[in-house]
């Protein structure tokens, strides 16, 4: 667990990677002595205007400090999600950030082991793969089975692939973090 101050300090590194990006400056977060900001831990941004999502970027690990990776990940985040057009300068001034700090994945037999509202789901069928935060399926209130059928259905596979042989399920939970 991060702290508030930890927290804080991700945020406005993101932020301030997002504006650099979007500038065109070069930017490199100073190195944290923090040993929570150095962790190798997986992570993903999320860019929302209006309450509106923008962009939504991750890695389920990280073979650098959670400072790095956060940063990367805000810079994919607001230029490289393939849902939508890299942002601009006239966005600046009206968008909020969320991280979330993930857990190790874990591979799972039974789905009933899903707790909605605390893990994410991560589904891998063939070549196909689809992941959905723990915040997602509170925020659209959706029970186990259509959180279940949702993560299919961005992993571009029909919605009861999860059911079918050769689906591969794993769970995780997250720090979710946001201004």
């Amino acid at each position: 667990m991060l702290s508030k101050t930890d927290a804080t300090n991700l945020l406005k590194i993101a932020r301030s990677a997002i504006v650099h990006q979007i500038k065109g400056e070069d930017y490199s977060p100073i190195p944290r002595e923090e040993k929570a900001l150095n962790q190798h831990s997986g992570c993903f941004v999320t860019i929302t205007q209006s309450g509106h999502l923008r962009g939504c970027i991750g890695n389920f690990q990280s073979q650098q400090p959670l400072f790095q990776e956060v940063t990367a990940m805000a810079v994919a985040a607001a230029s490289q999600d393939p849902r939508f057009r890299p942002m601009g300068r006239d966005e600046l001034d009206n968008f909020s950030l969320e991280i979330t700090i993930l857990s190790p994945l874990e591979k799972i037999d039974d789905t009933n082991l899903i707790e909605v509202g605390t893990h994410g789901i991560y589904i891998v069928k063939g070549h196909n793969r689809g992941v959905l935060l723990p915040q997602v399926a509170t925020e659209y209130g959706w029970d186990r089975e259509t959180f279940l059928q949702q993560t299919c259905v961005k992993a571009g596979l029909p919605e009861n692939s999860w059911q079918q042989p050769g689906a591969d399920i794993y769970i995780f939970s997250g720090q979710i973090i946001h201004e």
